[in-house]
């Protein structure tokens, strides 16, 4: 059976922050994850992971000035030093939290720098992160976003993203493939996920067209759930979408998915 964790950066967000940990225990979840912790201290959401008995499977990397737009800076050669301040700190709530992995989204492609230097500054930063995150026992994420949501990402196709890994040559980093990306991107999904599933960590899911749960949309969520199963992914599925309506009344398509 499918392993799914609820994304409070998009789940329950009709309640502050760290109420939401609680609904997502009430709504059935054993796991959550969230794009960042920095806004509250470690101390505090670990309260709220162990009062509600739930695993954090999942958070990012320090990436730039959300609110002002920024998706990420791994690809920005003039941020590589708080690239690396930024690694620091994630490792460090990391191990206070008890997660496992980390995500390093690369950021909107800087004007006026060439793809030679985008990607050279990339590989550079994402050697050091997994090397960091392998001395603190932790694995390193990569997540390719589609180009329509976010114009100008960096990287935005799973072949690039597999590609990128390899000049890495760590055997800590991973791809953290979102199907919901990857149908906007690149189709092929089923063929995909098998043929990159040794270089898959993590799996999260919306449906298309307009990120709602799964069954609002295109994609058929039975048979890949399914798909999954056969070929032998264990990991954690990440429930990243925007509800149609609430959270709680679009919840069963857990049931109706996996019966």
């Amino acid at each position: 059976m499918p392993k799914f964790s609820a994304n409070l950066s998009m789940l329950f967000t009709e309640l502050p922050f760290l109420d939401r940990f609680g609904a997502a225990a009430n709504a059935g979840f054993d796991a959550v994850e969230f794009l960042f912790p920095y806004a509250w201290t470690a101390q505090e959401i670990k309260q709220r992971l162990d009062m509600h008995g739930l695993q954090l499977v999942l958070h990012n990397l320090p990436a730039g000035d959300w609110e002002a737009g920024e998706r990420g800076i791994a690809c920005h050669p003039d941020r590589v030093e708080e690239f690396r301040d930024g690694v620091a700190r994630a490792i460090d709530y990391a191990k206070a939290l008890g997660v496992g992995q980390l995500n390093c989204l690369a950021g909107k492609a800087p004007a006026g720098v060439s793809e030679d230097r985008l990607r050279q500054t990339f590989v550079d930063n994402l050697t050091y992160a997994a090397a960091q995150l392998k001395q603190a026992g932790l694995k390193l994420l990569i997540e390719p976003i589609n180009s329509v949501d976010i114009p100008g990402f960096y990287l935005t196709r799973t072949t690039q993203a597999a590609a990128m890994l390899v000049e890495v040559g760590a055997d800590n980093a991973f791809i953290q493939y979102d199907i919901y990306h990857a149908q906007r991107m690149e189709g092929e999904l089923a063929e995909t996920m098998q043929k990159y599933l040794p270089r898959i960590g993590h799996i999260q899911l919306a449906d298309n067209p307009g990120r709602n749960e799964p069954g609002t949309g295109e994609i058929n969520y039975p048979f890949l759930l399914a798909h999954l199963e056969k070929i032998g992914y264990q990991g954690w599925i990440g429930c990243e979408y925007k509800p149609a309506t609430t959270t709680v009344a679009g919840l069963g398509w857990r049931q109706r998915l996996t019966a």
